[in-house]
């Protein structure tokens, strides 16, 4: 019997609101042999999104490297899994929440933060850690202001609520951000390695299973909204936002992990972008057997709904399980121990197809191999970025001093403690190094020595003059801020948020970030084994900055012997890494000079691990107290966060005759860190035997920082200009 009639007609018209191009639509008539009906065309509608095929990038995330003898589980599950030794897993994911943010800050990032907590509690792990990476427009404006007060009380209300702590992160503004801010939140959780679970539908005649919220009429279309530009009415799209609440997704993990001690779970899957559209096809396909749904068992808070409301529908704290026949009573106890809604609402078939039923009407009966296989797979046209022209000498218009004052004060480097506090960074009591203790958050493992580094990074500035070499920057400080704490890098996830895909200059940021970042994965040893892809990142016509944000992951055997960035007294300052003094897209040069041209500083692969392995080396042997990598500033607001993180002064020496002040300074060469240890003589010469280039740049002590030219700054006025910028920007008006 074929699928009743919908009230609205279906027509390519009706698929073009959806979001589905002419040559799409008449794809899905020759796989359908007839009209879909409206629930059919939802489904496809969705499952062709590009938030949900990734049909713009999926021949370039092929590309990337995500194999090593550590990776259990790579791209294409829930999310990535690595081995950590003694018998344990991390996994972990990175997921976007950006235009669900701009429309509604606070329920788009609290959203945005239960999304990806269920994607790695899903396979069977414990969350232990949150982080986050955020970016806004322009400050001075009111927008700015809303958003960012919105999307950091989202983040530290659901994150706090769910108990799990948020550890780290990272903030940056710029222009580019104003109509469509960025809101990507990671999770890592810890499993079993021998107890992971996977999303492949098995056995026919197994039980399909909803278990958690009700659903409601939130989120409909929200996959097919993150899939387009925005335009002058985005901000009027809120009923395409979910709502979250994290006192249900804390029950929702305990009644998981409770179930996943027994043997009852054949295959598991988060309801997230599309909802019970997604699970559904996914979990089937997967496991290449068909899936029949009665809707009628759906749990619902709202009245009504139809068929096309249900399928599509993107309400929060939902999981969709196949279960052993002879367990489903066992799971049902459990979840309504835990006050959580169980019903079954189908079962799996042999006939290849998802057939979704309502009030004894067929609405939906699709073949699921040409849903899947048939979906659109673009080579769109790329256009390669041009090659910025070398900047040449660049006169110091103020001196050190005022544009260290000036550099600390700035939104990019400014002290983040505002945003840090509303964030709940202990609850579990593993947290070793808090944010802004580290250039890595470090997690320890509840009853063992084993601890993980943990890092989100990308310089957007960086990408957008030269895609290739910034993409290949982001991993490679991913990496280097893993070893600075001593941990050894395991794996990425990321993000890549980018703007219209069907701009050739776009698609080619796109296309060159992803060769950049697949050099630096092969040539550190740091595989990609999760991520998202963020498309249509422009607000009428104005793109983004291309941001592929990198989560990095790294593990230590021992947590004591992490290292911190903050100084003590009475230790020697030394720096690993050349330095060229590199001006080009630098900070320095955008907020003292004026300028945002040249292009970005070169990444040397090859430099970046021989000198970070020379430095974990010297970590894990005892002789570095403090360790800080050099990046956006360049090196004295490194020394200056170090001094500010260990309140404790420091004296610097003269740079090179061969570089200009300004240049060594605030330059912003790639792969160096700042290494403060007791004794440098003997760093130095093991720096010398590695063939690392290092030298003494100073010594720590006192209340003040002693600059090179002579002049001295207290720490009580830095800290002053360092933490201005968040409140004043927060403080109420009118």
């Amino acid at each position: 019997m074929a699928p009743q009639p919908n009230k609205r007609d279906v027509n390519q018209a009706l698929a073009r609101e959806f979001g589905l191009s002419a040559d799409e639509y008449a794809r899905v008539l020759d796989i359908m042999g007839r009209t879909p009906s409206l629930t059919e065309l939802g489904i496809f509608s969705v499952m062709w999104s590009e938030h949900c095929s990734y049909k713009s990038s999926r021949v370039w995330l092929k590309t990337l490297p995500t194999k090593a003898p550590w990776v259990i589980h790579g791209p294409g599950e829930n999310a990535g899994v690595v081995d950590i030794g003694e018998g344990l897993a991390a996994i972990f994911k990175m997921e976007s929440h950006n235009h669900p943010s701009f429309i509604e800050p606070y329920q788009g990032a609290a959203t945005g933060v239960g999304g990806i907590l269920r994607d790695v509690f899903t396979m069977g792990a414990r969350p232990i850690a949150n982080l986050n990476a955020l970016r806004f427009g322009d400050p001075a404006l009111p927008r700015t202001k809303r958003i960012v007060d919105g999307v950091v009380r989202g983040i530290g209300g659901y994150g706090n609520c769910v108990g799990v702590p948020t550890v780290g992160g990272e903030i940056n503004f710029h222009p580019s951000y104003n109509g469509n801010p960025l809101v990507n939140a990671m999770t890592v959780g810890i499993a079993d390695k021998t107890k992971i679970f996977l999303s492949a539908a098995a056995g026919i005649g197994n039980p399909v299973v909803y278990v958690g919220s009700k659903t409601g009429r939130d989120g409909i279309h929200g996959a097919t909204m993150a899939s387009a530009e925005f335009g002058k009415d985005s901000e009027e799209k809120r009923p395409t936002v979910q709502v979250g609440d994290p006192f249900t997704e804390k029950l929702l993990i305990e009644a998981c992990l409770e179930l996943m001690a027994t043997d009852a779970i054949v295959a598991i899957q988060d309801m997230g972008a599309a909802g019970l559209t997604s699970s559904s096809v996914e979990m089937a396909g997967k496991g290449g057997v068909g899936i029949e749904l009665d809707l009628d068992h759906v749990p619902q808070r709202e009245t009504h709904m139809t068929a096309y409301e249900m399928m599509l529908s993107e309400s929060q704290e939902r999981m969709l399980m196949v279960l052993r026949p002879d367990r489903q009573d066992v799971a049902r106890a459990i979840f309504e121990k835990w006050d959580l809604d169980f019903a079954v609402i189908g079962v799996l078939t042999d006939s290849g197809r998802i057939v979704v039923k309502h009030q004894g009407e067929i609405e939906a009966d699709i073949p699921l191999d040409p849903l899947a296989e048939q979906a659109p797979l673009y080579h769109r046209p790329t256009e390669e970025t041009p090659k910025r022209a070398p900047l040449g000498e660049v006169a110091d218009p103020v001196g050190l001093a005022a544009a260290l004052e000036k550099l600390i004060a700035c939104p990019d480097l400014a002290s983040r403690a505002w945003v840090w506090d509303q964030y709940d960074s202990t609850v579990g009591g593993q947290t070793v190094k808090r944010p802004g203790g580290a250039d890595a958050a470090i997690v320890k493992i509840e009853g063992r020595k084993l601890a993980l580094a943990l890092t989100t990074d990308c310089t957007p500035r960086y990408v957008h003059a030269d895609p290739e070499a910034g993409g290949a920057q982001a991993v490679a400080e991913a990496w280097r801020n893993i070893t600075a704490t001593g941990a050894r890098p395991l794996a990425i996830t990321d993000n890549m948020n980018f703007a219209n895909p069907e701009k050739p200059l776009i698609m080619g940021q796109f296309a060159a970030s992803i060769r950049g970042m697949s050099a630096a994965c092969v040539a550190l040893d740091f595989p990609v084994v999760s991520g998202n892809v963020s498309l249509y990142n422009e607000t009428e016509g104005k793109p983004i900055l291309p941001t592929p944000a990198i989560g990095g992951l790294g593990v230590l055997e021992d947590a004591a012997q992490a290292v911190g960035l903050g100084l003590a007294p009475g230790l020697d300052l030394v720096l690993v890494g050349g330095t060229k003094g590199w001006l080009g897209q630098s900070l320095w040069l955008r907020e003292v000079a004026g300028r945002e041209d040249g292009p970005p500083p070169p990444v040397d692969l090859a430099a970046e691990r021989f000198n970070g392995d020379f430095v974990r080396g010297q970590i894990l042997e005892g002789h570095v107290r403090a360790c800080h990598d050099v990046s956006d500033g360049g090196l004295l607001v490194a020394v200056t966060e170090m001094a500010l993180g260990g309140d404790c002064g420091a004296h610097l020496l003269p740079g090179p005759a061969g570089v200009v002040a300004h240049a060594f300074w605030f330059g912003e060469d790639q792969g160096r860190y700042v290494l403060a240890v007791q004794d440098a003589a003997a760093v130095l010469q093991a720096a010398a035997f590695a063939g690392v280039p290092a030298m003494r740049i100073g010594s720590s002590g006192g209340a003040e920082l002693t600059l090179p030219d002579g002049a001295t700054m207290s720490l009580i006025a830095l800290r002053r200009a360092n933490e201005r910028f968040f409140p004043a920007l927060m403080e109420p008006t009118g």
